[in-house]
């Protein structure tokens, strides 16, 4: 198999991105198990500025899925930074608390960046994060009590939320089970914590790609052709994705997410105890 990634990998890991970024089953420990299977020898620093940059694909879906709201809060926040009559809207607030809410992953980010590109990719990490990233969505959908809505979030529902988000450093984990279940555990109902959690995947993602854009291209990284295949492939995927699971949790619980990370941690683990796969 080829250390680079050809266009019909692309494809694949741009269709994986899509389908995985918003659902609580974490889009960058599927992409490393896809990336397991189908380039094995690919330079791991280099797939993570890959995977990176894709998922600007899947942050221009939240935007254009959202551009009205996020329109709203641009506005209301820069009026309120001069307009004490502005600063009483959720608008306004809520520019804040996607601030606030955004500063622990980017530390964390810079901190642990080495570390995040090189021994966090390996699978044992991966299928435990799976697992146990399963049993505290599990918890937070046993004991959230999923009362309140977007017009009472606060800024401690952000720090908690956030901190959450930093979690998902660690693949396998997934940015938006564990801001989900920050929400649910602060007692926002599934809807409110999953609207939440997208608006706040945007600058988190989008710092996140843009640094590491400077790689691709690389000998170490996919060539920025097949990079641009994967990323309007995420993007058309991740927008669908967005509709279906606001749907979804609009009407039901996060739990048929909970068993299927459960079972594919599991079978990570079969995996790599047997032999049959390599954790690095």
């Amino acid at each position: 198999m080829s250390a680079q990634v050809n266009a019909v990998q692309a494809v694949l890991y741009g269709v994986v991105q899509g389908l995985t970024e918003f659902l609580p089953v974490s889009s960058t420990g599927h992409l490393r198990l896809v990336q397991a299977w189908l380039n094995p020898n690919v330079n791991q620093a280099g797939f993570t500025a890959f995977t990176a940059v894709i998922q600007l694909g899947t942050t221009l879906a939240v935007v254009l899925y959202f551009w009205r709201e996020l329109l709203h809060n641009a506005v209301a926040w820069l009026r309120g930074l001069v307009d004490r009559s502005v600063r009483d809207s959720l608008e306004y607030r809520m520019g804040w608390y996607l601030i606030l809410a955004t500063i622990p992953v980017g530390v964390f980010g810079l901190i642990f960046s080495h570390q995040i590109e090189t021994g966090a990719r390996n699978l044992w990490v991966l299928a435990i994060a799976l697992i146990v990233m399963a049993l505290i969505l599990l918890l937070a959908e046993r004991i959230g009590k999923r009362t309140r809505n977007e017009e009472e979030i606060n800024s401690r529902d952000a720090v908690v939320v956030g901190a959450a988000q930093a979690l998902a450093l660690i693949p396998g984990v997934s940015r938006s089970g564990s801001t989900i279940s920050g929400g649910l555990f602060r007692g926002l109902d599934r809807l409110t914590a999953a609207r939440f959690s997208f608006l706040l995947a945007i600058p988190a993602i989008v710092a996140s790609g843009l640094f590491e854009a400077r790689k691709i291209g690389e000998p170490s990284a996919p060539g920025v052709g097949v990079t641009l295949v994967a990323t309007v492939i995420a993007f058309g995927v991740g927008l669908a994705s967005i509709a279906w699971l606001l749907r979804w949790v609009g009407r039901h619980s996060t739990l048929i997410f909970v068993w299927y990370r459960i079972a594919l941690g599991a079978l990570v683990i079969i995996l790599l105890a047997t032999g049959t796969a390599s954790a690095t």
